[in-house]
């Protein structure tokens, strides 16, 4: 009877474990390029229990207390005990951390959630077929219990018997279902989007200026892996879409190409090329030639946008005769080329130059900040190649809707707030604090920093704290995370920035009510940039 009770106790803490796990590895893009196992052994303390090794010990013990029922008895209270002050330990733990994003109960996760199933009924089903040999039943009750323990292992070994057998079959019936339709559909402009920063901006702002001539179907959000867009192709494209542009995402060399296999681009745009996921590439050269992999994957009849402000792109040997067509600020020998930009917390003003053409024409956006122009500039190059007019194209640009979480401006009631919270690299990051530099008003940045730089990811930070003291010259400096946050700490010190001025929290609500209890009659201007998943939350 007792072993039954722990055996139940041991069910609802493999429940409220698994639902923990699950969730990072969602986070994690189901261990992509090892994602989830990183996070297993950054945070490996965390996972020790004291109360749980107790249980674990003394479900060895009984194994050799067969004929001491009176002994047993009482250590399987003990056990009882303190496998429940563990459970509610953990729960309360859950409750009170902070969820930015709760875990999605997709297709997907039930086939997890289906082997991971099976993995645990299978010392439950040895158990009652020996259940008259007390000895193999309290050693599959310690095996039971270890396997509650080790919870985050059991989900990734149920994550990898699925990549392998159930996943790879479901993603490549609905992968031929999604290259007939394509194949089907000759007509069909198909335009690919990567870089390391910027891919869904420039992608969904490309969308709103081809719109006003044709239908126009972007791959939603950030779906930028192969499974992304075989949904968006399977679930979204129809007889009536003139194009299609797919957001290419990576983390390592050849998955571009893999990307443009699937859906054969006849043009592509590179945004701007940095150290974003540097982590995973290995070097700054690999992240250029993954990126480029999309123009050099265009047929010869295609056309390629490039950005000439970009080293990157500028000095890499491009193998490939397509033409290509180059967008700047800073160089003048460009195709499509922006002047006069002007920034102001109701928009951006700018005029374009068109290579061939002796006029500049005013341009004016929703938009912040000066990388959102270079990718209004990529949209207007593929526009005039698709033969809108300039005013059309004026008009398009007027009406390009503000990107969410993507240096969009919103009126809090007692601040306006600059989010720039989706993601963050060392460019965008640059270019957020120059627009909150010529904000009005008193100024706050809000920030947990950078992640996914690599070995440069410190240096990278300090330089960002430098870049908050000196180029944005903020007011206030909210850092979300302590230990994480110390290199941006570092570079504020050297630009001599008020310490008394600067406030941690490991909990980005709490900088809101910093901000509600500012006493000023100046605008309050906060730029919240990068906003990181809870695999990155500090205990």
């Amino acid at each position: 009877m007792i072993e039954i009770i722990i055996i139940l106790i041991t069910i609802a803490a493999i429940i409220i474990k698994s639902k923990k796990s699950l969730h990072m590895l969602q986070q994690n893009l189901y261990n992509e390029n090892n994602r989830y196992v990183k996070w297993i052994l950054n945070n490996i303390n965390n996972f020790f229990s004291i109360e749980l090794l107790v249980v674990i010990i003394i479900a060895i013990t009984n194994i050799f207390l067969i004929n001491n029922k009176t002994l047993s008895l009482i250590l399987n209270i003990i056990a009882i005990i303190l496998y429940l002050t563990y459970i509610i330990k953990f729960k309360i733990n859950m409750q009170n951390g902070q969820i930015k994003k709760p875990l999605v109960i997709t297709a997907r996760v039930k086939r997890l959630i289906a082997t991971i199933t099976i993995l645990y009924l299978i010392p439950i089903i040895l158990i009652i077929i020996y259940k008259n040999n007390l000895t193999i039943v309290h050693f599959l009750v310690f095996i039971f219990i270890l396997f509650s323990y080790l919870n985050t292992f059991i989900i990734f070994l149920a994550n990898l018997i699925n990549k392998y057998t159930l996943e790879k079959c479901v993603y490549y019936h609905f992968k031929s279902m999604a290259v007939k339709k394509i194949r089907n559909m000759p007509n069909l402009k198909v335009i690919g989007v990567t870089g390391s920063y910027g891919k869904t901006s420039s992608k969904n702002i490309l969308a709103d200026i081809l719109n006003i001539k044709y239908v126009t179907l972007p791959t939603p959000q950030n779906l930028n892996t192969p499974y992304g867009l075989i949904m968006t192709i399977n679930n979204h494209l129809d007889k009536f879409t003139d194009i299609f542009i797919a957001e290419m995402g990576a983390y390592v060399r050849g998955e571009i190409n893999e990307l443009c296999n699937l859906v054969h681009p006849k043009y592509g745009i590179l945004t701007r090329i940095g150290t974003a996921h540097l982590e995973s590439f290995g070097s700054e050269e690999n992240i250029q030639k993954t990126k480029f992999e999309l123009i050099e994957s265009l047929p010869s009849d295609g056309i390629g946008v490039l950005n000439k402000d970009d080293p990157k792109q500028v000095s890499y040997n491009l193998k490939n005769n397509c033409k290509i067509l180059w967008v700047g600020i800073d160089e003048d020998d460009v195709d499509v080329r922006a002047i006069n930009i002007k920034c102001s917390n109701i928009g951006t003003t700018f005029n374009v130059i068109f290579k061939g053409d002796k006029e500049n024409y005013e341009f004016e956006t929703k938009l912040l900040g000066k990388h959102n122009v270079y990718n209004i500039l990529a949209g207007l190059a593929l526009g005039r190649e698709f033969g809108i007019s300039i005013t059309k194209l004026q008009q398009a640009v007027r009406n390009v809707k503000p990107i969410e979480h993507r240096l969009e401006l919103k009126k809090m009631g007692y601040f306006y707030q600059i989010d720039d919270a989706y993601n963050s690299n060392p460019l965008g990051a640059a270019s957020a604090l120059e627009v909150l530099s010529m904000m009005p008003g008193l100024k706050i940045v809000v920030t947990p920093g950078m992640v996914e730089l690599g070995d440069k990811e410190k240096e990278l930070n300090k330089e960002f704290g430098k870049q908050i003291g000196t180029m944005a010259k903020a007011d206030y400096v909210v850092l979300i995370g302590e230990k994480r946050t110390l290199p941006i700490k570092e570079g504020l010190k050297e630009t001599k920035f008020n310490l008394d001025n600067l406030i941690v929290y490991n909990d980005v609500k709490e900088a809101y009510n910093f901000i509600r209890c500012i006493k000023t009659k100046k605008d309050i201007y906060a730029l919240f940039e990068n906003d990181l998943p809870d695999t990155y939350n500090e205990k």
